[in-house]
């Protein structure tokens, strides 16, 4: 029998029990469809994290000095009691890493808090993210000032109250309005808007446009941070290359400023790209370990049903294998044409279960924050499993079919 034949047969044999074909390949169905759905949002949150989280939440080629690490995981009450007697960052330590540096770089502090913000027309708008920050925060963020302009180093230094907010904070408290000129308050100090930013989306449903920023001098940081100090210190090397120098030499003039002996241990926080999408890589790493495990659940079960709805096919068809070996047919004939069927059975599963799959991922991809990407080398995983499922459960039957002797299965009834 040749394969096209036993392709057809097998097809056929599913259009006249079409129930029967659907529930006997559910389980792969079930099996690839988990696959496709988990794979591409991992997947997903992997291109999105690599390629825009990191770049927003650091910038590019940025070393981040705080004052303990931003992620954290297991910290005993020790630790964190111990993490809580750090002493602040100021703006001492960044005028002294931009004087020291050797590596060509820019220096910008940061001190971030969340507040409320009325306009001078009486609108208000909740949860906005205030920003107190340095002239070169804008090029080291990447944010660029769609209108007005951003507040210059003279304006910082002597801490002028002026402010550049976020578009969806301009259009909920200005609507239409022009906000350049006007003024806004924010704990009940008035700023002037200069400028507002371009739009950048959002994070995880968290927009990143209900923001302003205002120098970190001014009397912005009256909430962000106590007097004299801040939350952070950006560095961002212009050489790509000599990022690892610049933390090194930053790790060196904080030590010193901190008078900290060789075997001490640093009382301060050193952080790039790099270092968050290492964190991430272990949770990629962990997602794809445990994954297959519970796949492979779901493709035993589906294979185990395959072969048992084949078991039962068989003994329906014994008169029929019976006139088939009768007439000539091989034991390869018979052997051939069910573990066909049963490969094409599940093989129609196994597509099914992507097509179902992708859909889903698109579908949670169009309604929430996760974002979704089907690779195809994943597509093809999920049919490549089914047809190896659909081979492996039709080889117990097919051996059944093919040990069958004719005068017997002639008279079966």
């Amino acid at each position: 029998m040749s394969l096209w034949e036993g392709i057809t047969l097998a097809f056929q044999q599913i259009r006249t029990e079409k129930l029967k074909s659907f529930f006997s390949t559910l389980g792969v169905i079930l099996g690839v469809m988990f696959l496709i759905v988990v794979v591409t949002v991992v997947e997903g949150l992997d291109r999105y994290v690599r390629e825009d989280l990191t770049a927003q939440l650091f910038g590019v080629n940025t070393i981040t000095l705080r004052r303990w690490q931003s992620i954290s995981i297991n910290t005993s009450r020790e630790e964190r009691r111990a993490r809580n007697r750090r002493p602040r960052l100021t703006f001492a330590d960044a005028d002294a890493i931009r004087e020291q540096l050797t590596v060509p770089t820019r220096v910008a502090v940061e001190s971030r808090t969340g507040a409320s913000a009325v306009g001078d027309n009486g609108r208000s708008v909740r949860g906005v993210q205030v920003m107190g920050a340095s002239p070169d925060i804008f090029v080291i963020r990447d944010l660029t000032v769609e209108r007005g302009r951003p507040f210059t180093p003279q304006e910082a230094d002597a801490g002028t109250p002026v402010i550049v907010i976020g578009s969806e904070t301009a259009d909920l408290v200005f609507e239409d309005i022009d906000p350049i000129g006007r003024s806004i308050r924010i704990r009940g100090f008035p700023y002037r808007i200069i400028g507002v930013l371009e739009e950048r989306g959002s994070i995880f449903g968290n927009s990143m446009d209900n923001l302003v920023i205002a120098p970190a001098r001014s009397p912005i940081q009256s909430i962000t941070a106590p007097r004299g100090n801040v939350d952070s210190i950006i560095i961002q090397t212009l050489d790509p290359d000599r990022l690892r120098e610049a933390q090194l030499e930053i790790e060196g003039i904080m030590r010193v400023r901190r008078r900290l002996r060789p075997t001490e241990e640093a009382d301060f926080a050193l952080e790039t790209a790099d270092q968050a999408i290492s964190f991430w890589d272990n949770i990629s790493r962990i997602l794809f370990t445990v994954l297959p495990m519970l796949v492979s659940i779901a493709l035993v079960v589906g294979g185990i049903v395959i072969m048992n709805i084949m078991l039962v096919s068989v003994m329906e068809r014994t008169r029929e294998i019976g006139v088939r070996k009768a007439l000539g047919a091989r034991r390869r004939d018979i052997l051939t044409q069910v573990m066909i069927e049963a490969a094409t059975l599940s093989t129609v599963g196994a597509i099914l279960g992507v097509a179902t799959g992708m859909g889903i991922a698109k579908f949670v991809a169009a309604i929430s924050v996760m974002p979704a990407a089907v690779a195809p080398r994943w597509i093809a995983l999920g049919v490549g499993l089914g047809l190896t499922v659909g081979v492996i459960a039709g080889v117990y039957p097919a051996s059944q079919a093919s040990k069958l002797d004719p005068v017997d299965a002639l008279r079966h009834e």
